[in-house]
């Protein structure tokens, strides 16, 4: 996992970037719309709004936006844009399978960004249910290692239900099954842990390797793929090596 621990963190300091333009903005307005929608905006006991609301307050989202958003979800600002939530399911050149998360107020326009830079690059656009068989969805944690107790961290995770604790460099990164997300959050938030990034993510079953040079132009197609706008996150089976990493560090 260190290739893909890499890469996670030099998309980090992009995202912080990112912010600064308002791009992320507009990703975390858009999930905290969705959260507000599905389950009412009292983030109290609508669990995946107070994630959403979580990670807003993590990248410096001001509160009036926040607000904004919850409001738009729940119908309450009638001029809001009506969102939907949507997985596409795809493939990049060499046979690398994505998961794509998108939130969109216009499915047309969303296929045909997304089937651009797929088609442009050797890839495609798969049928629902063609790729998603070789992914399962599991919770996710990332914790930066400054800071923290690091032996805490790891008896807190195993004993709310983790299956993997991955202590790295610079972070801890945590994968657990779905029905023990709220446990461990609850657990962090109890021990005054927080997590830069708690969430639901799509993982997958294997890995696949190519080599360095090609790794590095699928992982360029990925990246190319989270700047369009309508889209919230991007996974792969694709296998990160340390070598690609430094490749594109270098480039």
């Amino acid at each position: 996992m260190s290739g893909h621990s890499k890469w996670s963190t030099i998309k980090r300091k992009k995202a912080v970037t990112d912010a600064r333009r308002g791009a992320i903005f507009t990703r975390l307005a858009r999930e905290i719309a969705i959260a507000a929608r599905e389950g009412g905006g009292d983030p109290e006991t609508n669990f995946t709004l107070r994630l959403a609301i979580d990670r807003a307050k993590n990248d410096n989202m001001p509160k009036e936006n926040i607000e904004r958003a919850i409001k738009r979800g729940t119908g309450e600002d009638k001029d809001g844009v009506n969102y939907e939530q949507i997985m596409y399911e795809g493939y990049a050149a060499h046979g690398v399978a994505l998961m794509i998360e998108v939130v969109t107020d216009n499915r047309n326009r969303t296929v045909a960004d997304l089937r651009h830079e797929l088609t442009k690059s050797g890839g495609n656009l798969a049928d629902a249910g063609a790729v998603s068989w070789q992914f399962r969805r599991a919770a996710y944690f990332y914790i930066p290692i400054e800071d923290v107790d690091q032996e805490k961290v790891f008896e807190l995770a195993v004993d709310a239900g983790a299956d993997d604790v991955v202590i790295g460099e610079e972070e801890i990164e945590i994968f657990a099954p779905v029905e023990v997300f709220k446990k461990i959050n609850d657990q962090f938030d109890e021990a005054g842990i927080k997590p830069s990034e708690a969430s639901l993510r799509m993982m997958p079953n294997t890995l696949l390797g190519i080599d360095g040079e090609q790794t590095v132009k699928v992982m360029r197609v990925i990246e190319a793929i989270e700047d369009l706008d309508d889209v919230q996150n991007v996974y792969s089976n694709l296998e990160v090596t340390e070598e690609a990493v430094s490749i594109l560090e270098t480039a």
